[in-house]
């Protein structure tokens, strides 16, 4: 290895260590509160913005799907700290959101998913006969 490949490597490692939290391992207790904590205010915050049925609907939904689950709260979130929201989320509301957010993601998913197949025609006078 090169000194300056040397010195970049060092320097990356530096970086990487001092952006690490201190203490090494040791936090894990820390972060666990910490995300439990975050959890906690999440939901407190979804009680006061959606309404009992639109609660129970997006309960039934993050059985079904998790991850459309945290998608819409997400975006319920985002509005209620933006100040959208006015009064409580209702349950047609929350339908209303889904079907908004399945649009959305079925418009992505066509210009993604897209795949063409192109076979190369077969020639006759390129056969080798024996």
């Amino acid at each position: 290895m090169a000194d300056p490949e040397l010195a970049a490597l060092r320097a990356a490692r530096l970086n990487q260590l001092q952006q690490s939290p201190p203490g090494g391992g040791g936090g894990g207790e820390e972060d666990a509160a910490k995300r439990q904590n975050e959890e906690q205010m999440r939901l407190d915050l979804l009680a006061t913005v959606l309404d009992s049925a639109a609660r129970e609907r997006l309960s039934r939904i993050s059985l079904v799907s998790p991850s459309r689950s945290r998608q819409i709260e997400s975006i319920l979130l985002r509005m209620a700290q933006t100040g959208q929201l006015r009064g409580k989320v209702s349950e047609s509301q929350l339908i209303d959101l889904l079907e908004q957010a399945e649009d959305a993601d079925s418009k992505t998913s066509a210009k993604k998913g897209a795949i063409v197949f192109q076979r190369k025609e077969l020639d006759d006078d390129d056969d080798f006969d024996i």
